[in-house]
């Protein structure tokens, strides 16, 4: 176990994506607003090392951010 403490990985949480054509991005400024394809009630995807392992929600507690898993998405290999 004391191998494994030592073992980084990258966690990334997505909120949506979107695709948008290099002119559009290009002439984006300050404040502007990127519609991205999900919705407030749709779950965000957990990734580690680029792998999505989870879905999840979001918590707000005291002030702070947090992200609450709630399914797994790992594969069996």
């Amino acid at each position: 176990m004391n191998t494994l403490a030592s073992i980084e990985v990258d966690i990334t949480v997505e909120l949506g994506s979107v695709f948008l054509p290099i002119h559009h991005l290009l002439r984006m400024g300050r404040g502007a607003v990127i519609e991205l394809d999900s919705g407030e009630s749709d779950p965000l995807k957990l990734y580690a090392n680029g792998t999505q392992i989870a879905n999840c929600e979001v918590r707000v507690d005291g002030g702070r951010l947090s992200v609450e898993v709630t399914s797994k998405t790992v594969r069996e290999v």
